[in-house]
């Protein structure tokens, strides 16, 4: 089952490339382009686990908005040009759980959305890739039925890559998201758990090595 987010921005385009990431990366996305759709989606959707909220928009403002999302217990992270800081203060004083300001890198935006899900309990139990089924809280990992064991950082590389579908990853931003930032090793560490990934779990053919570059895993449902 998918984590269902709600997508309320009134600048289509800007909508549209957050929505096919956001399907990229394992979501449902639901975009609305106004106040008043967004409050109307509220009552008309349901398990809706998160809202991302442009502050500006037609009709009902996203600070206007809040009260109907708290009152659903809906995540809201704002996701807008206002970069004041009185406007970052009013949002997350009012409840928002993240505050990000447009222009925004697309794996940022990923991973606040990833915490916020983990932080407030709405991130779904099990993830699936092809023939492979991770439980989140047993972090145990099934290929086709079959327990296969991941080291530590195997299963960590595993999980982002999966959660982040056909998104083009640097090795250093392998190791800082899987390693950490006070990682001191060299970026071949990547190489060799992307190849136990490949043979452990056969997806020699899904983990695209990108030249000069990094990796991706390749859905291509």
């Amino acid at each position: 089952m998918k984590n269902r987010i709600l997508v309320v921005e009134d600048e289509k385009a800007i909508s549209d490339l957050i929505c096919m990431n956001l399907e990229v990366a394992g979501y449902e996305a639901l975009p609305v382009y106004e106040g008043d759709a967004a409050e109307q989606a509220l009552w008309n959707e349901k398990d809706l686990d998160l809202a991302l909220v442009d502050i500006m928009l037609p009709g009902r403002n996203g600070f206007e908005l809040m009260e109907c999302f708290q009152k659903r217990a809906i995540p809201v992270i704002y996701l807008t040009a206002m970069s004041d800081v009185a406007s970052k203060v009013k949002g997350l004083r009012e409840g928002a759980e993240d505050y990000i300001v447009k222009p925004f890198e697309v794996l940022e935006l990923l991973v606040r959305i990833e915490k916020v899900l983990e932080r407030t309990g709405r991130q779904k139990e099990v993830l699936s890739f092809g023939g492979i089924v991770i439980n989140l809280d047993s972090h145990q990992v099934r290929k086709d039925g079959e327990c296969v064991t991941l080291k530590p950082m195997e299963y960590d590389l595993l999980l982002l890559l999966v959660k982040n579908k056909n998104v083009a990853f640097t090795r250093e931003q392998l190791l800082q998201q899987v390693w950490g930032s006070d990682y001191m090793g060299e970026t071949r560490t990547v190489d060799v758990h992307v190849g136990q990934l490949r043979k452990k779990l056969g997806l020699t053919d899904q983990i695209k090595t990108i030249p000069k570059l990094g990796y991706r895993l390749e859905d291509r449902e």
